[in-house]
């Protein structure tokens, strides 16, 4: 893919995140306005019970390129993803988090991917996965933990050899985006292990670039959130096999 021929869509899912959204937006737009492809930044709101609509409000005008999908009914990160996804219009689709944990200087790397035929770019924290990778700031010790023995069990029901599927910096190509995402059913966090085993199932290329992530220690991500992740992986192992997918 040349460069002249790219425009970007970058996806924000945003639940309650009035207090961070807004420097992520101003170092989206740093970064981007300096680029020679078009892009547009699409902010879909899940269900905020905070002041996220009000700011983004007051951002509207301030922020270029910059289209908010207003949802009143929280229905988690899963389906936040897969609506901004649907509704973009890039040739090259990135979702990032809203805490700017892998900043989006990353998405250098994936160009160069792009330019070499993948079909999806994923961005690390995992050195078995990208030599480079880091993390600048780490979660704390039990997150870190359960993170490694869940990957194990995601490796083994859903998505053998990648031993980080949950960083949230993703980018597909627009063909891949429409046919993954317009099937994906989990709706909360381990909609990231569906992505990607529905991306080696219709035999897309997945490449992998290392991420220099930084903790932010206000994550809406519990540990109980972790164990509905391993429940979701074995959902989508019983989808592949039951045919729940159109492959």
């Amino acid at each position: 893919m040349a460069r002249a021929d790219l425009d970007l869509s970058v996806i924000i899912p945003a639940y309650n995140e009035a207090e961070r959204i807004p420097t992520t937006l101003k170092r989206l737009q740093e970064y981007l306005s300096g680029q020679s492809y078009s892009y547009e930044l699409i902010v879909v709101l899940d269900g905020p019970s905070d002041s996220s609509r009000d700011v983004l409000k007051k951002l509207s005008g301030e922020i270029q390129h910059l289209k908010i999908i207003d949802r009143s009914i929280n229905r988690g990160k899963g389906f936040t993803v897969r609506e901004g996804m649907l509704k973009s219009s890039g040739s090259v689709r990135l979702f990032t988090d809203a805490d700017n944990s892998t900043d989006i200087d990353h998405f250098e790397l994936m160009k160069l991917m792009f330019d070499q035929g993948y079909d999806l770019v994923i961005a690390s924290r995992s050195s078995k996965d990208a030599p480079e990778a880091k993390q600048t700031v780490p979660q704390v010790w039990y997150k870190r933990i359960l993170g490694k023995a869940g990957n194990l069990i995601v490796q083994l029901v859903a998505v053998r050899g990648i031993w980080d599927t949950q960083c949230g910096f993703k980018a597909f190509r627009a063909e891949a985006a429409k046919r993954i995402f317009s099937q994906a059913k989990i709706q909360g966090w381990g909609f990231d292990i569906e992505v990607l085993a529905l991306a080696r199932a219709l035999k897309f290329q997945v490449g992998v670039v290392p991420a220099h992530w930084i903790n932010d220690e206000r994550s809406h991500v519990s540990w109980l959130d972790y164990l509905r992740v391993l429940g979701d992986a074995i959902k989508v192992r019983y989808n592949l096999i039951a045919g729940k997918y159109k492959l």
